[in-house]
């Protein structure tokens, strides 16, 4: 059984788990966007192994893989998978569970990095310098946040315990689910924006959620507000996102998301003046990037073969 484990950039893999008897196993630790050379790589394998948001199995990279039998994803969904084109292929695509915490720890780290200027203060110390700036306390600050489902759900409590109030909204948010979280609603995005000192976007990437931070919104963001992304990179325009950092020198941003992934090195984003000054924090991915949660992954996958070579598949995905 030839097995390809993709994507693999911390090396963590083959340490994680134990992967004895199930097969050949090859670790890529990059990822490659081209489809030819894609395909290229992964034509011999019978059991591709996908680490959730990096490389995608679309239907023509499917078809193009004649000895695939079996995909396996981290998590127990991956929206970049072509699962109908895999079924009526006859491959079985299974997944594994996922930690429910890691995103949203993030996303509080970036939020009080960024308030508390850190990354300049400590670029600074390393340059043999000293303070240079202030940063700003969180307590008493009004967090928003941009969907109320799991992940945003954290966030309420976890803003609430750094004595944050907090707003939220969404499409189909409503009062009761608000009122059992302890949180008020806002009736429209440019509300909330407007009255929001942070904005922490938490929806899964749709036709109606693509592109919902975008120009129009911004425009109508609090004078400082810090905005952070730590949920799909396509929900938040990123261009309108460094216009509006270059309108309001007062504003930063936290993305952990981008269109594409991993960023190139020539994106706009990469904008040297709006990162030294602390405006915008730029990390590659982290929301569930820890241990813990890579060791469920590899643990599950590796048990997700086993299973599926006695018979048996686990945690099928429909």
């Amino acid at each position: 059984m030839t097995i390809a484990i993709l994507d693999d950039y911390a090396g963590a893999a083959l340490r994680l788990a134990d992967w004895s008897g199930v097969g050949k196993i090859t670790v890529f630790s990059d990822t490659i966007l081209d489809h030819a050379s894609l395909a290229a790589r992964l034509w011999p394998f019978e059991v591709i192994c996908l680490m959730r948001e990096r490389t995608a199995m679309p239907a023509a990279l499917i078809d193009a893989l004649p000895n695939l039998k079996l995909i396996v994803t981290s998590g127990p969904k991956n929206a970049a998978i072509d699962v109908a084109a895999a079924k009526a292929r006859g491959i079985t695509v299974c997944g594994t569970e996922s930690r429910k915490t890691t995103t949203s720890e993030l996303s509080i780290l970036m939020l009080l990095a960024l308030n508390r200027r850190l990354l300049p203060e400590v670029a600074l110390l390393n340059g043999g310098g000293w303070q240079a700036g202030l940063g700003r306390d969180v307590a008493g600050l009004t967090l928003g946040l941009v969907g109320l489902g799991n992940i945003g759900a954290q966030m309420a409590v976890l803003g609430k315990a750094l004595g944050m109030e907090i707003v939220a909204w969404s499409q189909n948010l409503s009062d009761e689910r608000c009122a059992a979280l302890g949180v008020r609603l806002i009736q429209s995005l440019g509300d909330l924006l407007a009255k929001s000192d942070v904005a922490s976007v938490h929806m899964a990437l749709s036709e109606r959620t693509a592109g919902l931070i975008n120009r129009t919104a911004l425009a109508l963001a609090k004078p400082g507000m810090v905005l952070i992304n730590t949920s799909r990179g396509p929900i938040v325009d990123s261009d309108a996102v460094l216009d509006w950092l270059r309108r309001d020198p007062t504003a930063k941003a936290g993305l952990d998301v981008f269109d594409v992934e991993p960023l190139p090195k020539d994106d706009p984003l990469r904008a040297a003046d709006l990162i030294s000054e602390g405006r915008l924090l730029l990390t590659p991915h982290l929301g569930y990037t820890t241990e813990a949660t890579f060791r469920l992954f590899y643990t599950q996958t590796a048990e997700a073969i086993r299973a599926w070579r006695a018979g048996n598949p686990v945690r099928v995905i429909a």
